[in-house]
């Protein structure tokens, strides 16, 4: 026969009375009631709430321990908590408190480990989905470090919000539901500053993309202190593997699907056509202030004209708008659409991700005509599309953009190619536009440039606002980029000095 079971200390059994209710309120998932047993409601009531509201647990039970009186007449009981959690399954752990009566009756000490032991102040328990998700990847393996590329991860679902995570959100998470572990965040940021559970072995597949991290940082620093929404693309040229997308600020992936009048640098497909239609370089090619249709004033920037005997090259290479715009009556309506098709631009690309592929619709009028031609009027284009267009000058044949070979069904084929004598004569007119031309910010520099410079009016304002652009690609690497700063002012003075940026932290 067993002995008499001790008699709890009269103390300990009255201290465990609020915390009974303390635990028994807790489990109800009641936190006002649970912390008007405590010394510090009001703090105790929100840190409850914020953990009952961040783990949102099914069943709650919390079975108390032993108590003892301690020295100072205070009395310490450890308890276990056990809850449900949706996404977590069970999650158990073990603390502690202490109950005093200062004030002469019996009150729960509360602090914030009391909740659980790893918790400090201003923090509060969460979960975070882990494990079965993979990551999306740069071309050498590793994670991929472009913001507006990868997206984001819904915290409490675990679902791709945006990017590549949302697109191939079954991939990277195996297409099971999110498996989620228990965290101590920052309340006020929502950060998990560490982790309480097992990470979980992935379940998803990665997703590889072209993306070289060389060229992505070289990208992203050319970035750095603008001030202007900006974006810069890469592609090579001999597959259309893109290289770098960056954006500044993050989120919106400009590189990829903005939709901007590309200006000037759209001149490539405008010379590309009058090319086709017997231009020469050593064409002669008037260059005015202005020019006049139908009532519209045609300018070039600043108001500059080109001396007597300037030619097509010179033109070309100064981006003289007033030429351009005089030698529409060389073009059909037809003709922009039809050469802008050996570029790729207008066709339906799959990339892999979302893409804006351009549009070069039939010109309805003179005007409009008159506009096209340096790019304005209906001429849209992203900067991923003039990138491409930069490449196709340089291989002399369209080669798709892909970021995701993985995904690419079939990829989009001009139905026209670029005439051969054409595309040479046009990398000729982009080498001159950096080493005599408005590119100058390139001379000199390694890998021998070719470039076309574009500033692009947008909106109705007097003076217009413009958008800076710069296109080109490296001689002797496989290498063509974009430059777009959005109401960023000057092709040649704002976005060329980014270009060379790019170019030089890339020769590093």
């Amino acid at each position: 026969m067993g002995g008499d079971k001790q008699e709890e200390d009269p103390a300990v059994a009255s201290a465990r009375e609020p915390l009974t209710a303390f635990l028994a309120a807790w489990a109800g998932h009641d936190a006002v009631k649970a912390a008007s047993y405590t010394d510090t409601p009001d703090g105790a009531a929100s840190l409850l709430t914020s953990v009952l509201t961040n783990l949102k647990p099914s069943r709650t039970t919390i079975d108390g321990g032993e108590g003892r009186r301690e020295a100072d007449g205070k009395a310490r009981f450890p308890f276990t908590v056990a809850m449900e959690v949706p996404g977590a399954g069970a999650v158990t752990w073990t603390s502690h408190a202490q109950v005093s009566d200062a004030s002469g009756t019996w009150k729960v000490e509360f602090t914030s480990p009391v909740i659980h032991p790893e918790l400090s102040s201003g923090q509060t328990l969460a979960l975070k989905s882990v494990g079965n998700r993979a990551q999306v990847l740069d071309v050498e393996g590793d994670p991929l470090r472009a913001e507006s590329l990868v997206g984001s991860v819904d915290p409490v679902s675990g679902k791709g919000a945006s990017g590549l995570e949302a697109r191939y959100d079954a991939v990277l998470s195996g297409g099971r539901k999110s498996v989620k572990s228990l965290v101590v965040a920052d309340r006020q940021s929502g950060r998990a500053v560490k982790e309480l559970g097992e990470e979980a072995p992935a379940e998803g597949r990665p997703v590889h993309t072209t993306i070289d991290p060389r060229v992505q940082k070289a990208a992203a620093d050319a970035l750095t202190g603008s001030d202007a929404h900006a974006a810069v693309v890469a592609v090579d040229p001999r597959n259309g593997h893109i290289l770098a997308a960056a954006n500044r600020p993050g989120g919106f992936n400009r590189a990829l699907e903005g939709r901007y009048p590309p200006g000037s640098v759209f001149k490539v497909v405008t010379a590309a056509a009058l090319l086709e239609g017997g231009m020469k370089a050593e064409s002669p090619a008037p260059c005015p202030k202005f020019a006049r249709v139908d009532g519209q004033r045609f300018e070039n920037q600043k108001q500059f004209e080109l001396p007597a005997g300037s030619t097509f090259a010179d033109a070309f290479t100064q981006s003289c708008n007033t030429y351009f715009v005089n030698a529409r009556d060389r073009l059909s309506d037809t003709d922009l659409r039809d050469t802008a098709q050996a570029f790729g631009i207008g066709g339906r690309w799959d990339v892999g991700t979302t893409t804006y592929d351009g549009s070069v619709p039939m010109t309805t009028s003179d005007n409009d005509k008159a506009a096209a031609t340096i790019g304005q009027a209906r001429i849209q284009a992203s900067p991923l599309v003039m990138a491409s267009v930069a490449a196709t000058v340089k291989t002399g044949r369209f080669s798709q953009p892909v970021l995701v070979p993985d995904a690419v069904k079939e990829t989009y084929r001009a139905p026209v190619e670029l005439d051969a004598g054409v595309a040479r004569e046009l990398r000729e007119l982009m080498r001159a536009t950096v080493t005599s031309g408005s590119a100058h910010a390139l001379k000199g520099l390694s890998g021998r440039p070719h470039a076309k410079t574009g500033t692009a009016e947008f909106g109705s304002g007097t003076p217009p606002r413009t958008h800076a652009w710069m296109i080109g690609y490296q001689g002797d690497l496989d290498l063509a980029w974009a430059v777009l700063l959005e109401d960023g002012g000057s092709g040649g003075a704002d976005a060329g000095p980014v270009a060379a940026r790019f170019l030089r932290h890339l020769a590093r």
